[in-house]
């Protein structure tokens, strides 16, 4: 069989178009595989000269956030969130997530924004399923991710709730999770995959 092999397609100019804290958006022009110029938008959580170093000198993208996966041992219930999302004015089923801070490494974020949004501890990572570095939406962002699997303890609590975080902390039985899946809900993918891996595994899901 004859093998066919399509050349990469290659950015050859990044144009800052906003920036703001969190979130910056750039145009890149780029070669398409027939040869032609063309550009596209992209939304990122990294500066310039950082994604100029990735997309022209070769450098590692970093990860820019954690999901957190957890499983609460006491409950034995899965941890999902209820979050308020201004892009959709509405709230969303989600999971606990946050932004790795520059001086933090992935399971050092992952303790922290499990106490912030929910107030639970961090018992236990389960390294041998976390840490890959996951994209989001490709067609978009290079904005990436690792999912942490965890086991967690503790108290839910809003106690440590930024004041723009409108967040509802929620432990769901194997049960709970096959009904919430049948509602008509708006659910953020990466929860709807965990709830129907939970549905399907059950407390198998956080095993090594």
């Amino acid at each position: 069989m004859e093998e066919i092999f399509m050349e990469i397609n290659k950015i050859k100019k990044l144009t800052t178009l906003a920036e703001t804290k969190f979130l910056s958006m750039y145009k890149a022009d780029y070669v398409n595989k027939s040869g032609k110029e063309k550009s596209w938008i992209i939304a990122s959580r990294k500066t310039k000269e950082d994604l100029s170093e990735q997309y022209f000198n070769g450098k590692e993208g970093k990860v820019d956030a954690v999901v957190v996966l957890g499983f609460h041992k006491e409950e034995k219930k899965l941890i999902i969130i209820k979050q308020f999302r201004v892009p959709l004015n509405d709230y969303i089923y989600e999971l606990p997530a946050g932004l790795i801070d520059p001086e933090e490494n992935i399971f050092t974020t992952v303790e922290r924004e499990l106490r912030e949004e929910t107030g639970l501890k961090l018992e236990e990572i389960i390294k041998e399923k976390s840490g890959k570095q996951l994209y989001l939406s490709a067609g978009m962002t290079d904005e990436s991710v690792s999912l942490a699997y965890c086991i967690c303890s503790g108290e839910i609590s809003k106690d440590n709730l930024e004041e723009d975080e409108d967040i509802e902390t929620i432990l769901v039985s194997r049960e709970e999770a096959k009904e919430l899946l049948l509602k008509d809900e708006k659910f953020d993918i990466k929860a709807f995959m965990a709830l129907q891996s939970f549905v399907a595994l059950g407390e198998d899901l956080f095993k090594k």
